[in-house]
């Protein structure tokens, strides 16, 4: 757990994800296609893979991947996010995080 909070604020936007994951590929295209540059965690890639895998989900996150950080808070999965998406408030919380400049 302490793992992912730290990983979670070394950067305004942070995804944990798996190079599997067709959902995971499509919320980190969504975020480099509104000019962000987020930190990008492969569990299925990193040693420790399994463990963050499990904090995510004790944290809510269900299913665990894709799960998305902005301003070092969690802010939720892949239909969290397009929901925030397609509202309009997404841009706002990456402006607010300091992943956006405009």
């Amino acid at each position: 757990m302490d793992r992912v909070a730290k990983l979670a604020s070394q950067k305004a936007v942070v995804i944990f994800s798996k190079s599997s994951c067709c959902m995971c590929h499509a919320i980190k295209r969504l975020f480099y296609e509104q000019g962000v540059s987020p930190a990008i965690y492969e569990l299925d890639e990193e040693a420790r893979g399994r463990e963050m895998e499990w904090a995510l989900m004790r944290l809510g996150c269900s299913p665990s991947v894709p799960a998305v950080f902005i301003g070092g808070k969690f802010v939720g999965s892949a239909n969290t996010i397009m929901t925030l998406h397609l509202n309009g408030s997404l841009k706002k919380l990456l402006r607010e995080a300091g992943a956006l400049w405009l």
